[in-house]
């Protein structure tokens, strides 16, 4: 099994595989959230062959390839507990 984007590359753009984890989970919602938005709106002006190439792929594939292109960054905050 070929699994795209590489684990290898998707590491070497945060700190830890828990960083990933997590910045991947939440870009994936806001994806989804973007696409039911769309998906709604969609329902109403396009055709059925269009809503589904919009939403053929799913969102953490979406997330994970944007994490691998450097379009996703992320800051780590100190929350001030010490």
């Amino acid at each position: 099994m070929v699994i795209k984007p590489e684990i290898d590359t998707l590491l070497s753009k945060v700190d830890s595989k828990y960083t990933l984890c997590t910045i991947s989970a939440k870009r994936a919602r806001q994806i989804n959230d973007m696409l039911h938005g769309v998906r709604d709106q969609a329902l109403l002006t396009m055709s059925a062959p269009q809503i589904a190439q919009i939403t053929s792929t799913k969102p953490l594939t979406l997330a994970l390839e944007e994490i691998a292109a450097g379009d996703v960054s992320y800051e780590r905050v100190k929350d001030g507990i010490k």
